[in-house]
């Protein structure tokens, strides 16, 4: 029987080997969302500037439930990554993400977000066309939202970038997923001026899923395996759960909630 993890694992995991496989491509954002959901409708373009392929988004049915659902996909071969810069989004990324979730509002659709990214993208044009702005009208925006928000980190949950994504009700991690304020390699860079002792940082950063389920900043673990399928019907039955479950609180009472979860960190 499928279970999600809820309390410590026990045994040890070795923070970088999980580093490792979270990189990896294990599972695929377009798998995710046709294995979980039904129906489901791509929607475009962020209405100001253009279409990041980067980010995935629409609406879809989970167990007859309309839903918005909005992924960061990474790209499957080579040409496909270079076009999504890796899963790395772009501003016009996120603000197609926030099209998306102030349409789910409007229509009271729940949203569910997949993250896979080692963070947003860095380059000149997307600084210069306000890359800081758009991640944090992502968050203030999803901490205004009147609909129930769980978002699932399903690879590489790279600071601000994850983050605008993952300002939800709930948050859960893939067990080799990682989530944390910046790469390990980055991390060593600026504490010991030495990217080489990544595997030392990755140690010590709390970045993945039995670290970060101990602190309470997630809710549960998905546990992996080779059977996909099987670990997709269970997150549908779960989320559906979890979805009508939030959905009893008030508009109110969900939006207070999700502000005092955030405001513990």
């Amino acid at each position: 029987m499928f279970e999600f993890i809820k309390t410590l694992f026990k045994k040890e995991i070795d923070p970088a080997e999980v580093v490792k496989k979270s990189r990896e491509d294990r599972f695929m954002a377009r798998e995710l969302i046709n294995g979980i959901f039904d129906d489901f409708i791509e929607l475009h373009g962020d209405r100001l500037y253009g279409d990041d392929k980067s980010v995935i988004g629409g609406l879809a049915r989970l167990n007859g439930q309309p839903v918005t659902v909005i992924a960061i996909d990474k790209g499957t071969d080579i040409n496909d990554k270079l076009s999504k810069r890796n899963g790395s989004p772009q501003p016009w990324g996120y603000r197609k993400a926030q099209r998306l979730m102030e349409q789910a509002a409007k229509f009271h659709r729940p949203i569910v977000t997949f993250i896979n990214t080692p963070g947003a993208f860095p380059g000149k044009d997307a600084e210069a066309l306000g890359q800081g702005e758009a991640i944090a009208q992502s968050i203030l925006k999803s901490m205004k939202l009147p609909v129930p928000i769980i978002s699932i980190i399903y690879g590489e949950g790279g600071s601000g970038g994850a983050l605008a994504l993952g300002t939800a009700d709930q948050v859960w991690m893939f067990e080799n997923a990682t989530y944390s304020i910046l790469s390990p390699e980055g991390f060593a860079s600026i504490l010991w001026k030495d990217a080489k002792r990544s595997n030392e940082a990755a140690g010590i950063m709390g970045l993945t899923a039995a670290d970060l389920l101990k602190e309470n900043v997630i809710d549960l673990v998905i546990p992996e395996g080779h059977n996909h399928g099987k670990i997709f019907n269970g997150m549908k039955e779960k989320l559906s759960s979890e979805i009508q479950e939030l959905q009893t609180l008030s508009d109110d009472e969900l939006i207070q909630q999700r502000r005092k979860r955030f405001r513990a960190f």
